[in-house]
Formats: structure tokens, C-alpha cells, sequence
């Protein structure tokens, strides 16, 4: 039988457990194809999803999480998928592969989008258009077994593993916990002193009320004050720090090195995890060298394209020379006007 293509919203209840447990269950999927972002970027940013799947003898074969960001200052993309680092169509079979990009083009023409993403681990999709090597996801394998002097020896570098020693020589303590309000007022300031917008609180607080049992805050104190904190989601046997910053004193103190010692020390440890999942970054930027320092080697993302008439591949990033004076006015700020600027700018920047 021929797969079929159905969209999530009008399937019948039940098709989201299905959806995540294919997900679940395909190595090639990720936390990023999880159904419950369609609601999250939905109620936080009021962007319409198409989340699609392919269904063949009852079961489901592939799924594709698609969205699409429209907003005047930003364009209009159609992708897979904004405010995630993962995404395109996940399938058992070539056909339903085949099946789901064709159903996202047919989409892409009937909703006049001039550009369709997807954003890729491995490489580009076939007859998509590449972009120039700019993001770069890094990852690598842990082994976390209680013993914490031998696992920071094991798992972190020896100028880091310094660095977290002497932060904890300080005092620096963590707690982990779904301290929303706390994680979102550190991570505002810490964006706002890179001269960038920051996301709603609205839309942490969605990510923790979609994910209840994937997600955790790991936020680091000094003398009973937060300084450091991050929310963690938690898939399969990875652990994925996503969204996190800290205060001017962090840096001087060690916490940020702390801060992700603990979540790879915790999620070993309670969780079972096995894989660290740093994210992505830019090449070219303080993130990308922090990140190789702390172990981690560079994977490059292939972001790939189709491309209607006159469409050309989007450059909102702050590597485009046309943001640089922004940055530098954002970063002077007050951080309770950059908190009311950020949000309805941020939305078209996933």
C-alpha cells in the first residue's frame, strides 16, 4: 500500500502518541521532531504549523514538523523547523520520504512561501540548495559513573576541569530544578549583553509545560544568589542544554564551566545519560570556541533550501554585516526595555 500523507491537527486523538512514539523509537529522529513543539511555537509565537506524517497500513512510516515564520521585518520561511536545531522529514522508507518533502513543497507553492528549509545533521537533502557552511551542531559520547573526581577527569578537558575546580573552590553551588522565572531573568540579561533580542517568558514557560518529564533548570549560586542557569531537555539517552546564559559575575567566577559540568554530571548520573548535545553555533563566534574548548568537536548543519522564483537563501544572523550596528545599540540598552523590544523581534528569528 502507498503511504499516505495526513496532517497532525486533523488527525484523530491518539495520532500524537503515535507520532512521538515513532520518534522515539527512529534513531534518526530527534527531540526537535517531537509533536508538542507545533503547540509551543504556536501559543509563543503565533506562527501556524504544518505537522505532517505518513501513514501505511495504520502505522506511522515518517513524520515531518513544519512551520512557518512570516513577519515583516524577517521574510516569510517555511521550515523544518524554526526555534529548533533539527529538523526534515524522518521516514522508515524512501517512499514516505519522498512522500513528505513532496507534500511540503505542494505546501510551500500553495502558501506562496518564497523559501523552504530544512535543517539537516548529516547533509544536505537531495535537490535542495545548499548554505555556505555558517552552523555547526557539537555532540560527543559521556561516561558518568558516580565517581566525580574520575568523571570530570574523564569527561572534560584538563583547562576546563581546572576552571570548574577552582568555581567550586569559590562556593559555586547548583540546584536543579523548573525555575522558569529565575533561568529566564539571567538568561535576559546574559543575551542582552550580546546584543541579542531575547525570548518571551512565555515561551520557557511552554517548552517546561509541553516536556514535564523531559526537562529540568540547572542554575548555579554564589552566596545564595543565581549567577548561572540553563533548561535542559532530556531524549533517549541525551541530555540537550539549550537555552542558558549567566550574570557578569559568572564568568569571573567559573560558573558557566560549572553550571555545565553539573548537567552532564547530573543527567549521568540521574538519568542515564550517554550523549551530551551542546547545541549549535556559528562558526566564527565565542559560543562555537567555548564549546570545541570544553571537548567538544565541530559538526557541521546543513541548512538546505527550495527556492521559489527570485527567492534567495535568508541572512538573518548576526554574522550579516547589516546587524552589526544593532548589536552594538541593543547591548546598551536597559535591560526592561530590551526585555519589551526583544520579544516581538525575536519571533521572526527562529
Amino acid at each position: 500500500m502507498t503511504a499516505v500523507i495526513r496532517l497532525l491537527a486533523d488527525a484523530p486523538p491518539g495520532a500524537a502518541e503515535a507520532w512521538d512514539r515513532f520518534v522515539h523509537d527512529t534513531a534518526a529522529a530527534t527531540f526537535f521532531h517531537r509533536s508538542a513543539w507545533a503547540g509551543v511555537i504556536e501559543r509563543s509565537f503565533g506562527h501556524a504549523t504544518h505537522y505532517a506524517f505518513a501513514e501505511q497500513d495504520g502505522a506511522i512510516v515518517g513524520v515531518l514538523p513544519l512551520a512557518r515564520m512570516k513577519t515583516l521585518l524577517f521574510g516569510d520561511l517555511l521550515a523544518s523547523t524554526p526555534f529548533c536545531v533539527y529538523g526534515g522529514p524522518v521516514a522508515v522508507t524512501a517512499e514516505a520520504a519522498a512522500a513528505l518533502t513532496a507534500h511540503a513543497e505542494a505546501l510551500q507553492r500553495r502558501l506562496g512561501a518564497p523559501v523552504l528549509e530544512y535543517r539537516r545533521i548529516g547533509a544536505e537533502d537531495e535537490g535542495f540548495v545548499g548554505r555556505p557552511p555558517l552552523y555547526y551542531t557539537f555532540r560527543k559520547e559521556i561516561v558518568i559513573t558516580g565517581d566525580d573526581a574520575k568523571d570530570l577527569e574523564r569527561n572534560i578537558p584538563r583547562k576546563q576541569r581546572a576552571e570548574v575546580r577552582k568555581g567550586l573552590k569559590r562556593g559555586l553551588v547548583s540546584v536543579s530544578n523548573s525555575d522558569i522565572a529565575t533561568l529566564h531573568r539571567i538568561y535576559a540579561e546574559s543575551v542582552r549583553n550580546l546584543g541579542s533580542p531575547t525570548f518571551p517568558r512565555r515561551y520557557f514557560q511552554a517548552l517546561a509545560d509541553a516536556f514535564p518529564n523531559e526537562h529540568d533548570v540547572t542554575t548555579v549560586l554564589h552566596e545564595g544568589r543565581p549567577i548561572a542557569s540553563v533548561l535542559n531537555f532530556h531524549f533517549r539517552d541525551e541530555v540537550l542544554p539549550y537555552y542558558g546564559g549567566g550574570t557578569v559575575a559568572a564568568r569571573a567566577l567559573s560558573a558557566n564551566e560549572v553550571m555545565y559540568w553539573e548537567v552532564m554530571r547530573r543527567a549521568g548520573k540521574e538519568r542515564g545519560a550517554r550523549r551530551f548535545d551542546f547545541g549549535r553555533s556559528k562558526a566564527g563566534t565565542g559560543a562555537f570556541a567555548y564549546k570545541k574548548n570544553f571537548g567538544f568537536e565541530p559538526e557541521q548543519l546543513h541548512y538546505c533550501y527550495r527556492l521559489l522564483p527570485g527567492a534567495a537563501i535568508p541572512e538573518n544572523n548576526p554574522n550579516n554585516p547589516k546587524y552589526r550596528a544593532v548589536i552594538a545599540l541593543w547591548k546598551r540598552l536597559p535591560l526592561w526595555l530590551a526585555n519589551r523590544l526583544g520579544p516581538p523581534l525575536v519571533r521572526g528569528l527562529g
